[in-house]
């Protein structure tokens, strides 16, 4: 990242700058907080819709008799 004028003059490096720990931690769980509400989120039912069409497809175009790798 190029330096500007301003932090030359001041002796700063904006990759020297680095965040206080407690902010860290406050961002890491507003993170963690906002991805497990997106993990635990249930599937839309056009999902799952789609996802059943695919699986129908894929039945019908594999040859009668072998394994599937998915048990």
């Amino acid at each position: 990242m190029p330096r500007n004028d301003a932090d030359e003059a001041n002796g700063h490096d904006e990759r020297d700058v680095k965040l206080h720990s407690k902010i860290q931690e406050a961002i890491g769980r507003s993170l963690k907080a906002h991805y497990d509400d997106l993990v635990h989120a249930p599937i839309p039912d056009k999902f799952l819709e789609l996802l059943a069409r695919l699986e129908m497809k894929e039945q019908r175009s594999a040859p009668h008799g072998s394994d599937d790798e998915r048990g």
